[in-house]
């Protein structure tokens, strides 16, 4: 099953630790189909924080939704991600699933397509780099449509990718 994913960091080593997860995704079997480049993003909600890089992919996996929802807070977990009342507090690694080829699943644990998606440049930006024409099965609108007309107003900047990032991300 094909997923788009988005991930962030704004603490420690912020590219070290995009690049760690998606080695970590390798381990269970995802294959990276294609992914973004890292950007800068400013925070969202909690303001008063490190900036975030963020990076969407697309990987390719044989796991269900709630499978690779598992697996993606087992990944954070053992990247050190401390579980707060606060979602939106600083982290070394967040792993949310955006979209789950055209499925829609409402339950507690998990909503896709990511009910917020559509009001954060965070990660409409980087996703309509790699997948413009991916429809949203909700909104039945692209994701260029989509980023087009979110009201968001915070900072996203391409960053730059060191040589060791591409690599991993390109297999190497």
């Amino acid at each position: 099953m094909k997923y788009f994913l988005c991930l962030g960091s704004n603490l420690g080593d912020r590219e070290a630790n995009l690049a760690n997860c998606l080695i970590k995704l390798k381990k269970i079997d995802a294959e990276v189909i294609t992914a973004s480049s890292l950007y800068e993003t400013e925070p969202v909600c909690e303001r008063n924080q490190p900036s975030f890089l963020n990076q969407v992919v697309e990987i390719e996996v044989d796991i269900d939704p709630f499978g690779l929802l598992n697996k993606t807070k087992k990944i954070e977990h053992q990247m050190g991600r401390v579980e707060t009342e606060l979602d939106k507090s600083p982290r070394i690694i967040d792993i949310d699933i955006i979209l789950a080829e055209n499925k829609v699943i409402h339950t507690e644990n998990l909503i896709i397509p990511h009910p917020r998606m559509h009001l954060r440049k965070f990660v409409l930006i980087p996703l309509k780099e790699i997948a413009p024409e991916v429809e949203h099965p909700v909104l039945q609108k692209t994701v260029k449509m989509i980023n087009k007309n979110c009201q968001d107003k915070s900072e996203v900047h391409v960053y730059k990718s060191s040589r060791y990032f591409l690599g991993i991300v390109q297999g190497r």
